[in-house]
């Protein structure tokens, strides 16, 4: 950006800072007062209007010193940084004319007034042909010059970097693609420097013997988790990007209970009660015995209990589960789904589309069901993988449970044909008259 503004560039990181006086700078009066990072900077670069990125702005604390985070409204705010004061320099400073831009990976520890001082620019995952592009581009290039490698002594190739980027590195940016990268140059450098190879093509099968067993697992382990009843894929939005989440179902001899575990916050909590309450008002309809929410305990688990979750819009994931694993039917392979109920059974609109259908793609699933009303979110989606993927638009949850569960198995009953009973001999009636003197 400020190449193609023609101005300078500075950069400020802000992870950890907890002093205001690191933004405003320190009274003169104490011992090793000196200016804020702000106005060092602008010193630093010899300039007045330059592109000032603020990083890790959402990583900023607060203590007995102050908080920063109240010191940056004056300096991002364009009706006052005009007149911005330094404790150290005590003169009006002019930062109107900075252009500032500050990074982010959640805006919940932002605090809500400096929020409002900023327009908020939402950055999406990469898609795998783009992660492909930035490797061949940057990524291999660097890690070759960093490992002592020529150029001609390795080389990889398209599926190499595919079976990489699905099932060792799952993320929404590409970090961990050039760490991955790099353990396969440092394994080929050590071969060529033990004289074991002179120049190696990076295939496949290499990948799987430098970097061992893959981490993720592709759509057949999804397709075998799955195949049990009351197991439903669904997506979610994280501050990293998409991913995938599944939602487990399981029923106990007990009577009228329900549980949810998985590190589960108080918004999905009250998603899972009203999905239950849903599915037991609509019994009927959706073919579930009213004796099976009598007689069995529901317990319900998100895996990666690890990691907290929260949020709405696995409602429409929870009422399926709960669906499915009353009636016994299983959800149709390489399918996802997304969406907030209401307790009438309507499905609302949610958020993150686009991150939670990269995600999608990267399972390996190609059929993702979305609420009516995030149609026009859709076009957001990379044409590439909009072309590869169906969707399905829905507004009630009784359309989720038709598209996504296999449908129910019809039992033909035939009726039994009369026995028609032997004739007994006269031997038979003879014996049986004997017996029964006996008894007497």
């Amino acid at each position: 950006i400020a190449h193609a503004m023609e101005r300078k560039f500075v950069r400020a990181s802000l992870g950890g800072v907890r002093d205001e006086a690191e933004i405003r700078g320190h009274r003169r009066t104490y011992i090793g007062a000196m200016p804020g990072r702000i106005l060092q900077s602008l010193k630093r670069v010899n300039s007045k209007n330059p592109v000032f990125m603020l990083d890790e702005v959402d990583k900023l604390t607060n203590d007995y010193h102050g908080d920063p985070s109240s010191a940056l409204l004056e300096v991002l705010d364009p009706e006052q940084n005009n007149e911005f004061r330094d404790n150290y320099i005590e003169v009006g400073f002019d930062l109107s004319q900075v252009f500032f831009i500050a990074t982010a990976n959640s805006l919940d520890y932002i605090p809500r007034a400096l929020r409002d001082r900023m327009e908020v620019i939402y950055l999406s995952g990469y898609t795998e042909n783009e992660k492909m592009a930035i490797a061949r581009g940057y990524l291999i290039p660097r890690q070759i010059r960093e490992n002592s490698l020529r150029e001609k002594e390795i080389k990889f190739n398209d599926d190499a970097l595919r079976l990489i980027i699905r099932q060792y590195t799952r993320e929404a940016g590409v970090r961990n693609l050039e760490r991955k990268v790099g353990a396969v140059c440092r394994k080929a450098a050590t071969k060529i420097a033990e004289r074991k190879a002179k120049k190696f093509t990076i295939t496949a099968k290499l990948v799987e013997e430098f970097l061992d067993h893959p981490i993720f697992l592709g759509p057949e382990e999804l397709n075998k988790r799955t195949s049990i009843p009351g197991v439903v894929p669904g997506l979610a939005w994280t501050s990293f990007g998409g991913d995938l989440l599944l939602i487990e179902s399981t029923a106990m001899p007990g009577g009228r209970g329900f549980q949810i575990t998985g590190s589960i916050g108080n918004v999905m909590q009250e998603s899972a009660r009203a999905a239950l309450s849903y599915v037991r008002s609509r019994a009927d309809k959706l073919k579930v015995s009213h004796e099976f929410f009598e007689k069995f305990e529901i317990h319900m688990h998100v895996p990666s209990g690890s990691q907290p979750k929260d949020g709405p819009s696995a409602g429409v994931t929870i009422a399926t589960s709960l669906v499915s694993l009353a009636s016994g039917r299983k959800v149709k392979p390489q399918l996802g789904m997304t969406g907030e109920i209401t307790l009438r059974g309507q499905v609302l609109a949610i958020g993150g589309v686009k991150e939670k259908v990269l995600a999608a793609h990267r399972s390996g699933i190609n059929t993702v069901i979305l609420p009516k009303q995030n149609e026009q979110d859709v076009d957001d989606v990379p044409d590439e993988i909009r072309k590869t993927m169906k969707f399905i638009f829905v507004n009630t949850v009784d359309e989720v449970i038709k598209a996504a569960l296999e449908p129910a198995k019809k039992i033909i009953k035939t009726k039994k044909k009369p026995v028609k009973k032997k004739k007994e001999t006269k031997a038979k009636k003879n014996v049986k008259q004997k017996n029964n003197a006996r008894r007497r």
